[in-house]
């Protein structure tokens, strides 16, 4: 059976419900659906979006309105719902929620993440670096005590490879050299790092234009296929290994971003 998991930044849950996000998603069969950036308060989603093609929503609001904010959209009911990372900045930001399917012999976790942006100034860069810095150790201590798979826009395209205009864009948040490295030790073998997989790249190691997933909204990005990789499935070893196949959606747009769908050969 496989077990089939989509991430998708919606830049606000109204805005992409309205752009045809719904019917599109009763149409996936998706067993799971991470969502980042749902702008979006607990009374906006009640009644509305707690529910999505079938899919149960568990959320992290921002205490912001309108801003950040993440969901993940799980068929099977969790074991246990961890909401925020444990630190108070960052979780008043809506950026974290975990959901435990746990039974004996086995414990496994499926999460959405929203890293921060830090392409407004260098206020926001900083607060980007000290996520960097705070969620590494707690991937780390989560890859040993379970298996998990971590969706979500990372907001780094890590290599040359995952963006169109890399040269361009050197000393750009989102391709700085510092953001590129922590993804490297992020994904280095466990002596050099925390020996995490890039989902994507595993399936897809030589992909360029086909891989991104975020355009600006400025120009014609779109069109030109001017985009960067920011959208990602980071999973322990003994997940990434289940990965089938993978597809980007591009027929439509909720958003200035596109899911990413997985499918892996477990299930829950």
């Amino acid at each position: 059976m496989a077990f089939r998991l989509i991430t998708l930044n919606l830049n606000g849950i109204r805005s992409a419900a309205n752009k045809g996000l719904v019917e599109w998603a009763t149409q996936t069969g998706a067993d799971c659906m991470g969502v980042q950036e749902v702008k979006a308060q607990a009374d906006d989603v009640a009644g509305r979006f707690d529910t999505v093609a079938g899919l149960q929503g568990h959320f992290h609001f921002a205490q912001k309105k309108g801003y950040s904010g993440v969901g993940l959209y799980t068929r099977q009911t969790p074991s246990d719902v961890i909401i925020g990372l444990g630190d108070e900045g960052f979780d008043a930001e809506g950026r974290y929620v975990e959901a435990r399917y746990d039974k004996p012999g086995r414990k496994l976790s499926l999460i959405s993440c929203y890293f921060p942006s830090g392409s407004s100034g260098e206020e926001r860069q900083a607060v980007k670096f000290r996520f960097l810095d705070h969620v590494y150790p707690h991937l780390l201590a989560l890859k040993g005590q379970r298996e998990f798979i971590l969706v979500g826009d990372v907001n780094i395209a890590h290599k040359e490879a995952d963006l169109k205009n890399w040269k361009g864009n050197l000393k750009n948040s989102g391709f700085l050299p510092e953001e590129r490295a922590w993804m490297t030790r992020l994904l280095a073998e466990p002596t050099k790092g925390a020996g995490l997989v890039d989902v994507y790249r595993r399936l897809q190691p030589d992909t360029t234009d086909a891989c991104y997933t975020w355009w600006s909204n400025r120009g014609q990005a779109r069109a030109n296929n001017v985009g960067w990789r920011l959208d990602y499935h980071l999973a322990t070893p003994g997940l990434a290994a289940l990965a089938r196949r993978e597809s980007i959606y591009l027929d439509q747009r909720f958003s200035d971003h596109a899911p990413l769908t997985i499918d892996y050969d477990f299930t829950l």
